[in-house]
């Protein structure tokens, strides 16, 4: 049995003698390497917190004292060392989430994967603790110095600096990294503070400046100035956290087990808000990992541990196809700017900062600040293309109701991993945006079907001036180009039967990348007699007036999308009909509105039910029963 066989709980590690601690982290670290090459997932996050998860469960009661991390994505650790060792289906349908997860264990308070929001929970859980008079317990909270850049974490900072006995341990887990290097002035910050090795670097400098003063003919008061500076010097870049009233220690070596454990334990001890600032390398202990500029190893597919090779992802993705347009839309327009949110290559902006660096804003974490930033920027004459995960477009949804489209301004905002994306859970899965977009006043929406239309599509959001638009694309490999068969408007049309006099039994509304489906449902259905016109709006927001007018010569309209159904288009076009008083009923398929678990995305979808054999099994059992119901009240009108 090995060292790491033996730990099942939090107390196998705090009975293991402190030389033996060397061996444990390094069998952590063949066991991840080993894992997640088979299954892909979160390594460089993993690898750089070994240590300090390990010094964690030596010093905090877990689950007593909860242990919190920030994102969660560099929570494999914390999951072994809770007797979770069984990564085979790490991310899969039925097996570990890739996240912290309550369903899991009594050691995951919080399933958060999205950033910044740690502190708010430790905030809380401390004020907890404390209104049942639990005076001997803390918290602790991991959060990496990406995360403090989001502003939701000062906010945080900021109340629990007030409870100046309330026990809240913040391990900064400094790495200069989040998915690509850390940007911003608090980045600058912390650099400053890395170059500081405490009050042995203060002392040294004190040292070198009485070495230099003379020993005659000098006043004692300047060589005592120098000791100041020196001091001051070394010093100074901790005060913006203990202004703050935030206890500050460090910097330590995040790798040294047993200077991040005392550490902790100061800090558990002194009986208020304490900062512990850790240095870690993102992807230690593997050099591919370590040396990866772009961080190929934040979360990678399957590997070959021996040359770190990824297995290639067969097909053109989405990013590429809009980090490609947006090199040729900068080249035309030099109003164009690019703003992110510490994602530029996740998002495919890579190309366009390379090409124009002057033209692109890194602005960390914050999506709300790049949202009212960009409406700022749009009032300055140009024109924004904020590139987020749909997922992280829920944070800034105020800013752009009450900061971009109240003020009319023109805002492209292109959200990457739309609908199911399945691996990394529920929180990650890009379904809302639809929905809480739909209530935005002059917001424009568009979703593209392949490659051609999100070139087309993302030229004419760029054009429009006077309100926000909005083009959401997934995560999938850009399917095959889906022609055109005539154009009304600005909506295609995909599929429509012969038309032989009677009018169609089934309009059939396909947002954007649902068209590959809605057009084998039409051909299913086909074969059944079912009259079916397959359209695709392009843009859903508006609705389309073409689309409405083409929904008069059918029975049955179904709208087929990868979002959340309720509020989203389905109802829009269904509200459009109903003012339009045409009574036509509407089918609506899309994802169900509950937090999907984590699995991959085509087992979810046939979970759903979205799968073009279950729509058009339903479709053609809803089509024949008001063919029946038409048949029977003609037979009623005859007789009458």
């Amino acid at each position: 049995m090995t060292l790491l066989e033996s730990i099942r709980t939090p107390e196998d590690v705090k009975k293991l003698e402190p030389e033996r601690i060397e061996t444990l982290t390094g069998e952590i670290r063949e066991f991840l390497l080993s894992a997640v090459s088979r299954t892909g997932g979160h390594l460089g996050p993993n690898l750089g917190v070994v240590e300090l998860t390990v010094a964690l469960h030596r010093v905090f009661e877990s689950p007593r004292e909860p242990v919190l991390f920030d994102t969660g994505h560099q929570s494999y650790v914390h999951k072994i060392l809770t007797g979770r060792r069984d990564f085979s289906a790490l991310r899969r349908q039925g097996g570990m989430s890739g996240y912290p997860s309550r369903a899991e264990s009594e050691h995951d308070f919080i399933e958060n994967s999205h950033a910044s929001t740690v502190l708010s929970y430790a905030d809380g859980l401390a004020k907890a603790q404390d209104l049942r008079g639990e005076t001997g317990s803390c918290v602790a909270a991991v959060i990496g110095d990406g995360a403090l850049t989001g502003g939701m974490a000062w906010e945080a900072l900021n109340n629990i600096a007030e409870g100046r006995n309330r026990r809240v341990v913040i391990v900064v887990n400094d790495n200069g990294r989040s998915y690509s290097p850390t940007m911003g002035g608090l980045a600058d910050h912390l650099a400053s503070l890395r170059m500081t090795q405490g009050y042995e670097h203060a002392l040294d400098l004190a040292k070198t400046a009485l070495n230099h003063a003379p020993v005659v003919g000098q006043p004692l008061y300047e060589a005592l100035h120098g000791v100041k500076k020196g001091l001051k010097d070394a010093i100074q870049p901790q005060m913006m956290f203990e202004d703050l009233g935030l206890k500050y220690v460090g910097p330590i070596d995040g790798h040294d087990e047993q200077t991040v454990e005392r550490a902790l334990r100061r800090a558990r001890d002194y009986g208020g808000p304490v900062i512990v600032h850790c240095l870690t390398q993102k992807g230690k202990g593997y050099a591919p990992a370590e040396n990866h500029t772009v961080d190929q190893f934040h979360g990678p597919g399957p590997f070959d541990v021996e040359t770190g090779e990824q297995q290639a992802k067969p097909g053109l993705k989405w990013t590429k196809v809009f980090g490609e347009e947006m090199v040729k839309l900068g080249a035309e327009r030099s109003d164009l700017v690019a703003i992110t949110a510490a994602m530029m290559h996740p998002t495919g902006l890579a190309p366009f900062a390379e090409a124009y660096p002057e033209r692109t804003y890194d602005v960390g974490i914050a999506e709300q600040h790049a949202t009212t930033s960009a409406t700022g920027l749009a009032m300055g004459g140009l024109h924004p293309v904020v590139a987020l995960y749909s997922t992280f477009l829920n944070r800034c949804f105020d800013q752009i109701l009450m900061d971009t489209a109240l003020h009319r301004q023109g805002v492209t905002f292109c959200l990457d991993r739309s609908g199911v994306t399945g691996d990394d859970g529920p929180s990650h899965n890009g379904m809302w945006d639809l929905s809480v977009l739909n209530v935005v006043p002059g917001l424009r929406m568009a979703v593209p079907r392949d490659a051609t239309r999100m070139r087309q599509l993302l030229r004419e959001a760029v054009a429009v001036e006077d309100a926000p638009t909005v083009l959401r694309y997934p995560k999938t490999a850009v399917p095959e180009d889906i022609p055109t068969l005539e154009k009304v408007g600005d909506m295609d049309v995909l599929r429509r039967s012969p038309d032989e006099g009677n009018s169609q039994d089934l309009l059939l509304v396909a947002v954007g990348w649902m068209a590959e489906v809605c057009c084998d449902v039409a051909d299913r259905m086909a074969d059944h007699g079912i009259g079916v016109t397959v359209v695709d709006p392009r843009w859903v927001k508006p609705v389309p007036e073409e689309l409405v007018a083409e929904a008069a010569g059918h029975r049955v309209a179904a709208v087929v999308e990868d979002n959340g159904k309720v509020g989203a288009v389905g109802d829009a076009v269904a509200r459009s009909l109903r003012d339009a008083e045409m009574d036509i009923p509407v089918r609506t398929f899309g994802v169900p509105q509950e937090f999907p678990e984590h699995g991959k995305r085509e087992y979810l979808l046939a979970e759903m039910e979205l799968t073009a054999q279950d729509i058009a099994r339903k479709l053609t059992e809803t089509v024949s029963r008001y063919a029946e119901r038409e048949l029977e009240s003609d037979e009623s009108m005859r007789n009458y």
